[in-house]
């Protein structure tokens, strides 16, 4: 990873940028988007339709050529919902698209480029018309959605378990286990009893959590000075 050439000032006005753009744009797109929220790259994600509700310390990373899409196109206007917990990851790529119902959990992690539905939007014979078919999806607390992981319609995903990269999920998945395959099935057991450590332990003190990052940004950037810094954007490849 290259060095971060920004002084802590210029840092520090970026992401109160950031973080106006997504109280100003996103927060307005939902019915709810919880406190102590991170997005990184807020101006590409894309959320629209009703009902759309986001718990606390979600972090939801984008980039210009990943774009995160949340959207709910229901059946009538103000129809459809999707609702997403407490501590969830979101990374770039992800796709969840609601024409009934999706429940997300706590603390639940996707990775690149999942895609989570509840409808297969078109028929098989009638491409012109909505499928009438939609199911709703439940995902549990803790769960991870590996890499290019798909959930579709009806599945219910138990608490804890993991979906593999590259997995198809077309049925349920009990809790505490590992799925895998297309379509996926249950390919280890995991042992509960051992614990887990979620992204709930992770923001149990959020605003400490903030404080740190802000003295660690303190303490990296401190020797970057604005001329050094402007001097890096016009000629990248020279060192100070």
């Amino acid at each position: 990873m290259r060095q971060d050439r920004r002084p802590y000032w210029v840092k520090r006005v970026y992401l109160l940028l950031r973080q106006r753009y997504t109280e100003h744009f996103l927060a307005p797109a939902c019915d709810q988007l919880g406190p102590w929220h991170t997005v990184m790259k807020p101006w590409h994600v894309r959320i629209s339709g009703p009902n759309v509700r986001i718990g606390r310390c979600v972090t939801l990373i984008a980039e210009p050529d990943h774009r995160i899409h949340i959207g709910v196109w229901g059946r009538e206007p103000g129809s459809g919902r999707i609702d997403i917990g407490d501590y969830v990851l979101i990374s770039p790529g992800t796709r969840i698209s609601a024409s009934d119902s999706i429940t997300i959990g706590n603390a639940v992690m996707m990775a690149h480029g999942v895609y989570i539905t509840d409808s297969d939007w078109h028929g098989l014979y009638n491409r012109l018309e909505r499928d009438p078919r939609s199911r709703p999806v439940v995902i549990g607390d803790n769960v991870w959605l590996g890499d290019r992981s798909t959930v579709l319609k009806g599945v219910r995903i138990g608490d804890n378990s993991v979906v593999g990269a590259g997995a198809v999920v077309t049925r349920d998945v009990p809790p505490n286990v590992v799925v895998a395959g297309n379509p996926a099935r249950v390919v280890r057991q995991l042992e509960p009893e051992r614990g887990y450590r979620t992204r709930a332990d992770f923001y149990a003190e959020p605003g400490q959590l903030v404080r740190f990052f802000d003295g660690v940004d303190r303490q990296v950037l401190a020797g970057n000075t604005t001329l050094n810094w402007l001097r890096s954007l016009v000629w990248p490849r020279r060192g100070d």
